[in-house]
């Protein structure tokens, strides 16, 4: 006997469905894996069920498993890369960014205006709460950084104040040492200049032997 037609509908009954759901699941599940290998080719499945759980299969080669992860993200680059070769599709894409970031300028536009004490006629308590919260916690925060640029910099001066105490004990060093060393030739010199007063000095043109 032939088998019926199945009506590709919902189910109503909740064992019958759970019972097509088990099998119907294997057999796509083994299907795609016998498609990736008998044609080469990489495969994805993901399915949840009605209740949230999650079933999945990817493919894998000789060389390198791919993963879902891979997966996916291959599929992704390829509609992207299909929709930039579409001139129109391309025009559409660009629009929708422009308005997304058109949307996200305005909300930004609106929640500066909103922390700059503008545009409150229409905030409620809990809004107006929440904002003064959220000032506070700028504020706070800012006074932390300041607080920690400040010590910073009392750090960095203070670095540099006893870098400058060890120079100038250095150069005061180096300064005695010169001191020290001009007084040794002063006295050196004093001695020599003592030494040959003494002496009897001759014309540069006399030869001493000429005296006798």
């Amino acid at each position: 006997m032939a088998r019926g037609k199945i009506v590709i509908r919902r189910i109503e009954k909740m064992s019958s469905r759970q019972v097509t759901f088990s099998k119907r699941r294997r057999g796509l599940l083994k299907k795609a894996h016998e498609l990736a290998i008998l044609c080469d080719v990489q495969v994805g499945v993901i399915v949840f069920s009605s209740t949230g759980r999650l079933y999945e299969y990817a493919s894998s080669t000789t060389t390198t498993t791919m993963g879902m992860p891979s997966i996916i993200h291959k599929y992704q680059s390829a509609r992207e890369h299909q929709q930039l070769l579409n001139p129109v599709s391309q025009i559409m894409f660009w629009e929708g960014e422009v308005r997304k970031l058109q949307q996200e300028m305005q909300i930004l536009q609106d929640h500066q205006r909103k922390l700059m004490g503008e545009r409150l006629s229409n905030l409620g308590v809990n809004d107006l709460c929440l904002l003064e919260n959220q000032l506070e916690n700028s504020l706070r925060c800012i006074r932390e950084k300041k607080e920690q640029s400040f010590a910073n910099h009392t750090v960095q001066l203070n670095e540099k104040g006893y870098i400058f105490h060890q120079e100038n004990f250095q150069l005061s060093e180096e300064i005695k040492l010169m001191h020290a060393q001009n007084l040794e030739l002063k006295n050196k010199l004093y001695a020599l200049n003592g030494s040959t007063k003494g002496a009897t000095c001759y014309p540069p043109s006399q030869s001493i032997y000429e005296k006798y």
